[in-house]
This record gives structure tokens, sequence and C-alpha cells, in this order.
């Protein structure tokens, strides 16, 4: 029997297979925790949320922002569904899409075992938040989430502000609770989120640190595991163990066994291409071709725009051909959908 926590799959459907193999994952005694962010970007979100809702009594699921984007998109109109990127089109038009929705909608933000001694959220906690007020604050969401009012919380939970306070009421503390679950990696010690800054540790505005290494934070009884902060790769400090590898940008799929004395870590390579369009053969690389030797001949000093024919003809034979030369295949850069961040 094993427990094994695993970092953000967004939607990449055959790495997850690739790595649940690679754990020999039994369903008859393992159990799953997943860090959020099942879906967006990786190009089989619908295939990823299906195999995760098949194995929901084996798994422990907390939402991450690409989730409640998702979410989010589903309580709109048919119309607006039409408008987003393919990859969470395909679920939102599926015939299983109530199934799965519903499913995801009554997932957590925060899982706490204090028997196995850890605790999971996808992005972050405000500094002065214990275990108790994590999972206090967490089911005032969550009984909005669960409840018939999930539209209306929808409708109100994008923004990057209010900072986090105690006095906070309404949508605002909702706002602020989801934005601390789910999209923090830098804070001021008050809790103020910069939304701006994603890069390493060291990359950020003055008075911004990691959310984990803010000064005055209080200390947490329980061993974390998160995801959400791809950039810091595989990172185990201060009781934090973040485990997002950026399978979805050509990186790894992290799984991490909780119940091994020492940290068991077990990775599978993520996409080795750009996540492909749903339905489409992945790009093949382009076709190498001899280059021609190398001419010495003088500049001319014709203008570009009088080149004479022979010149017109020798360029036109050296421009790159096929896959290779179309500017249309250059590698996608990261989407946003709703807070995504």
């Amino acid at each position: 029997m094993a427990t094994w926590a695993i970092g953000d799959l967004q939607g990449c459907y055959d790495v997850t297979q690739r790595l649940l193999e690679k754990i020999n994952f039994d369903p008859a005694v393992d159990k799953l925790w997943f860090c959020g962010d099942l879906v967006n970007r990786g190009g089989q979100s619908l295939e990823t949320l299906r195999l995760v809702h098949s194995l929901r009594d084996q798994s422990v699921v907390v939402l991450g922002n690409h989730d409640l984007s998702l979410l989010a998109i589903g309580a709109r109109s048919d119309e607006e569904q039409r408008k987003v990127n393919q990859d969470l089109q395909r679920i939102v038009l599926a015939e299983d899409r109530n199934v799965l929705l519903d499913w995801l909608r009554l997932q957590k933000l925060v899982h706490v075992d204090r028997e196995l001694g850890w605790m999971m959220f996808h992005a972050g906690l405000a500094p002065k938040w214990t275990v108790a007020l994590a999972e206090k604050h967490a089911r005032e969401v969550e009984q909005q989430l669960h409840g018939n009012g999930y539209r209306k919380l929808f409708r109100n939970m994008y923004g990057d502000k209010p900072a986090w306070s105690p006095g906070l009421s309404g949508y605002d503390r909702s706002r602020a609770i989801i934005n601390m679950f789910t999209r923090m990696r830098y804070c001021t010690p008050s809790g103020r989120i910069s939304m701006e800054d994603k890069g390493t540790p060291g990359t950020q505005a003055q008075g911004m640190y990691p959310w984990f290494e803010v000064p005055g934070r209080v200390e947490r009884e329980l061993k974390m595991v998160c995801g959400h902060w791809s950039a810091l790769g595989l990172t185990i400090t201060q009781g934090v163990h973040a485990i997002d590898t950026g399978a979805v940008w050509g990186g790894k799929l992290t799984a991490l066994q909780l119940d091994s004395e020492d940290l068991r870590v077990v990775q599978v390579p993520g996409r080795d291409v750009p996540a492909p369009v749903p339905g489409a053969q992945p790009p093949r690389k382009p076709r190498v071709e001899a280059k021609p030797e190398a001419r010495t001949e003088p500049r001319s000093e014709t203008p570009n725009n009088e080149r004479s024919g022979e010149q017109r003809r020798r360029s036109r034979r050296h421009r790159p051909r096929g896959r290779s030369g179309n500017p249309n295949n250059s590698t996608p850069t990261p989407d946003s959908n709703g807070p995504a961040a």
C-alpha cells in the first residue's frame, strides 16, 4: 500500500498513464493525491479528467486555478463556451460533461490528513494561516462551490484584489481565499499577493517573498505538498514539497510517496513537443537538409528591391521548405483562461 502525491497534470493524459505505470499503481490498495490543475493546455484534458474521475474512490483532488476556470466556463452560456480554447471546449461539449463537472465542483481547496502527517493544496497559504485556519477558510468557499449559488461565485471570483484580511466579507473574502489557495507564488508579510511575479526566487519585485519563506509566517505542524509553480521545479524546503515540474511544457511529471520515510520521488518525461491540438497528430520534426556549400561572392551594391532575376531565383532556391519553414509552427506560449496565473 502506498500514498502518492502527483503534480499538475494539465491535460497530459498519456504522460499521466506512464507515471501510474512507473509507480506500479494498484487501485486495490494504493491512494493518489492530485495537487490540482488536472486540465488545460495539454491537449488531452477530457481524457485526463475522465481518468481521474474513474479513480475517484482511490484518490483525493484539490482544485487548481485551471480547474476553477473550467468550472466557470461550464457555467456560462453555450455561446460563451464556444469561444474558449479547444482543449477545454471538448469537456464542456462532451456527453458526460455534467457528470465530470458536477464531480469536479465537489472537490476541495485543501486536504488534511493528520494521521499521515500531510496537507495538500494547489498553490499556497497566507503567512498567518495555521493548518486549522486554512481548513476553516477552505470550507467557507467549498460550501459556496457545493451549494446552489456556485454560478454567482464563479461570476465574482475573478480579480487580483483585495489582499487577504480577516475582516473581509462577501465575494471579496471568497476571492481572496481562492487566490491564496490557487494562484499565489509570492506575497508580502501582510499577505498581499504579487500576480505579476512568476519566475524563480530572486526575480521577484522588492518586498515580495516566496509564500513559504515570508518573514513572520506561522509554523505548521504538518508537511505540505503543492503544485502550481512550475518555474520552481522540484523543491523541498521549509516543510513544503512543491511538485509541479512542468510536464505540459516539456519538463517532467512528478509523484512523491507520502508514506515513505525517505520521500521517494518518481518522475517521467513530460511532452517533448508542443501540446497538440486535440485530434491532430503531433508535429513531425523538421527534415534536416544538407547545407549548401559556402560561396564567396562580392556583395552586391544593388538595393533589395532592384535585385537581378538571377539573385531572386537563387534566394528562392535556398528558402526553407515544409514544416520547418512555416512561421506558424513556433512553440506556443502559455494562454490565459480566467484565474490561470
